[in-house]
């Protein structure tokens, strides 16, 4: 009787000793599941101007409202304008791994491209993917590992300002970087638009900076009207443009908010801080498993103003109707 207690007690001992390792066992595994996993994002910004700086701002404050502050560290690096600086950028980030690429503007983005297939990539400030990325018959998702969101206004709606703000205007000038796809896809529909409107349109492109100041003085003296969309090289050199067409009071028409509050009268312009925190959004969603960056179309803001430039209006007597919201308000 006594070895038959013995060796019950001696049972009841093991399965103790066994339930309290596997309940030990169990949190451990818990706490590691349970803790939150850190990312690091590269963002690669092709030149520091109003637009490009609130899309980045977007995009951060997006990651930071969904992941939490102290689980995604950002590399920010700005390439200065220069494609090739974007694409040592673009190198760097490849070699440190980063968990996901920003490529905020059409050069970073095709560095970026070109620089990865494995690293989930997002652009914005974008205009249109097909043209950026070279894509025939672009249905709206670009698939692999790029994704991402676009700056694309209603370019038509933009032209029709030219006529409504400047109805007088015959001869329309569209002034835009030749070095930027995009730039000359919405010079090209916006040509085409007006055409239809009897309309005459010249393309007054320029290489890059260093001829901006004499391609918008050509410019401005063969036109009635400026159009500039919503183009990079244009909006770092915006006060360049503005001190040409102020003195030729020679009215602009611009594709985006921030190239309009340093040369145009008005635009009808979406906001790059939501367009930056829509891509923080989806590239939450890329680093948590939820989605898939291969089968994420291209999304777009779906919200746009009429704004003008208060200053430049007055200066060159262009009537601002009902409906616009000056800039800055």
């Amino acid at each position: 009787m006594k070895k038959i207690l013995s060796l019950v007690l001696a049972a009841a001992l093991i399965l103790t000793l066994c339930l309290s390792f596997a309940s030990c066992n169990n949190e451990s595994t818990t706490e590691t599941t349970t803790e939150s996993k850190k990312y690091t994002v590269g963002i690669l910004q092709l030149a520091p101007h109003v637009a490009l700086d609130a899309a980045t701002e977007g995009f951060k404050q997006a990651l930071i409202d969904r992941l939490g502050a102290d689980n995604v560290s950002f590399d920010f690096q700005n390439a200065a304008g220069d494609p090739n600086t974007c694409a040592t950028i673009a190198s760097s980030f490849v070699s440190k791994n980063v968990d996901l690429i920003l490529a905020n503007a059409t050069p970073a983005l095709q560095a970026v491209a070109n620089a990865t297939i494995d690293i989930p990539i997002l652009g914005t400030s974008v205009t249109e993917y097909g043209t950026a990325l070279g894509i025939n018959d672009f249905n709206g998702t670009v698939g692999e590992n790029i994704s991402g969101t676009s700056d694309l206004a209603p370019l038509t709606e933009q032209a029709d300002m030219i006529l409504s703000l400047v109805p007088a205007a015959k001869k329309v000038g569209l002034l835009y970087c030749s070095a930027e796809a995009n730039s000359a896809y919405q010079v090209k529909v916006v040509e085409e638009y007006l055409a239809t409107k009897g309309v005459t349109c010249k393309r007054y492109p320029f290489s890059d900076t260093n001829d901006v100041s004499a391609v918008t003085e050509k410019a401005a003296s063969e036109s009635d009207v400026i159009y500039v969309p919503t183009d990079n090289t244009a909006a770092t050199c915006a006060n360049t443009i503005g001190s040409v067409v102020r003195r030729t009071k020679t009215p602009i028409i611009a594709g985006e908010e921030g190239i309009c509050s340093g040369c145009g009268v008005a635009t009808l312009s979406i906001s790059y801080y939501d367009l930056g925190y829509k891509t923080g959004l989806m590239a939450a969603d890329i680093l948590t498993g939820a989605k898939n960056v291969s089968e994420m179309p291209i999304q777009y803001v779906d919200t746009f103003t009429k704004k003008y430039n208060a200053e430049i209006a007055t200066e060159l007597g262009v009537t601002i109707p009902e409906g616009y919201v000056a800039i800055g308000n």
